[in-house]
């Protein structure tokens, strides 16, 4: 993340189409890697310690078994304006919740592929596909919305259910009942959706700061913004116990950030992951409008409201999906790489988050493996973007390509200006790089 001073960064979370299950210690893995290319064989570049085994080890356990976002963490409305999408563009985009999906499908493109080797964030697209297709807009924005329908076992088990894969009606089966507790919230549910229920908690107990995060939210002006966020939360939110929590390991896995990426934060700022939090969350509230930031007031409602929330659930929005943009998704549980070796079809825009610093933090060479898939179905003029817990991430410089091994970099025409003032625009504001290229004809 780049504020307006061009140095701070901030990153909370992440998708992982590449994840790799992993025993550190050598022994049988956990989980395979969701697909069919080769694990290298040559050493990773930094040795994992100790610690570094067992923080693995725990986000390996989490993620393995959890959906871990509830709902996007990186802002479409700046994605549209990098990827300048067009009718007769096709689209790989990692799926994460799908809010996003959603929102490409709206510019009317040929086609997009979703693609996630997470079986349960494809699962929360499908969900929200059936009910676009099956439901009126009323009943989808209480589900979708509210995180909240008193008929949705019913409306799950007769309408919705036969709509999905078997592996979405599985995952489904048994985790309906997160959208039918009405003194609760589907997006209190999740990795993501704990951490925000934790911090409700919190907020329970310091009802001096619920009251001014309250204000903060209804304030209706920037200079509003500023004065509430200076005079009144920030004195009691940035506690020594709050800023303990959010530098351990636990919390940044419950968030989808494995310890490699926290080591990117630390390396990059004095006061660590917590500083980095602090200064994105101040760039945020001090300089850009809370009316239309559905990306944090979502975590404080535990809902999105009529007014600030994303582009799909809006009515005109929702009418277009369901009149047939819809259907121009597809979604692929998979790796990045093995979709792309197992389609013919070129690719003209790619979205994908930033899964790239985990995968150059233990396997470059599966890395290198997926550039060289991406580039083999690229369009000729095919455009990339990508988000990175570092500014100017060092894999870059080191993959090299085929058998000449040309440097990805030659490859690749990057936008760094356009990437920097995108950047100050986005809502979210916790990724250290906003990257985007072209790829050279």
């Amino acid at each position: 993340m780049q504020t307006s001073s061009n140095r701070h960064h901030a990153v909370i979370s992440s998708a992982y189409p590449g994840t790799i299950f992993i025993d550190l210690d050598g022994e049988r893995p956990e989980r395979h890697i969701a697909g069919s290319f080769t694990l290298s064989t040559h050493p990773v570049r930094a040795k994992p310690t100790l610690s570094d085994r067992i923080d693995q080890r725990v986000f390996n356990a989490i993620y393995s078994r959890a959906l871990v976002y509830n709902t996007c963490w990186e802002d479409p409305a700046v994605d549209r304006i990098a990827l300048e999408l067009k009718p007769d563009d096709t689209l790989l985009v990692i799926t994460s919740a799908g809010c996003n999906v959603l929102d490409y499908a709206l510019t009317g493109p040929r086609c997009i592929h979703a693609v996630d080797a997470n079986p349960r964030q494809n699962a929360l697209l499908e969900l929200k596909l059936a009910g676009i297709r099956r439901l009126d807009h009323a009943d989808f924005f209480a589900i979708f919305g509210h995180g909240y329908h008193p008929e949705l076992r019913d409306i799950y088990l007769g309408v919705l259910r036969a709509e999905l894969s078997r592996s979405a009606t599985e995952f489904w089966d048994r985790r309906v009942a997160w959208f039918g507790n009405p003194n609760g919230s589907f997006y209190f549910h999740g990795l993501s959706g704990i951490v925000a229920r934790l911090f409700h908690t919190y907020l329970k107990v310091r009802p001096r700061l619920a009251a001014s995060v309250h204000a903060l939210f209804e304030s209706s002006s920037l200079d509003d913004q500023r004065r509430i966020y200076d005079t009144r939360v920030s004195p009691l939110i940035w506690t020594p116990s709050v800023k303990w929590t959010l530098s351990r390991q636990l919390t940044m896995s419950m968030l989808g950030v494995p310890h490699p990426q926290r080591k990117e934060v630390q390396a990059q700022h004095l006061r660590g992951v917590a500083g980095f939090v602090q200064e994105a969350i101040e760039y945020v509230f001090r300089q850009l409008p809370i009316s239309s930031n559905y990306f944090w007031s979502v975590y404080l409602r535990g809902r999105y409201t009529e007014d600030c929330c994303p582009e799909y659930l809006k009515p005109d929005s929702f009418a277009a999906l369901k009149d047939g943009l819809v259907d121009r998704i597809l979604t692929h549980t998979s790796t990045v790489t093995d979709f792309l070796r197992n389609t013919e079809e070129p690719i003209s825009k790619f979205v994908l988050l930033d899964h790239m610093d985990w995968m150059s933090s233990y396997y470059p060479d599966a890395l290198t493996e997926e550039w060289e898939a991406i580039l083999q179905r690229a369009t000729a003029d095919a455009r990339i973007i990508f988000r990175s817990a570092h500014a100017t991430p060092t894999y870059l410089d080191r993959i090299e390509l085929g058998a000449e091994r040309t440097p990805l970099r030659k490859q690749l025409r990057f936008h760094p200006e356009l990437a920097q003032r995108l950047s100050l625009l986005d809502r979210v504001h916790t990724y250290a790089g906003f990257h985007i290229a072209d790829v050279r004809a």
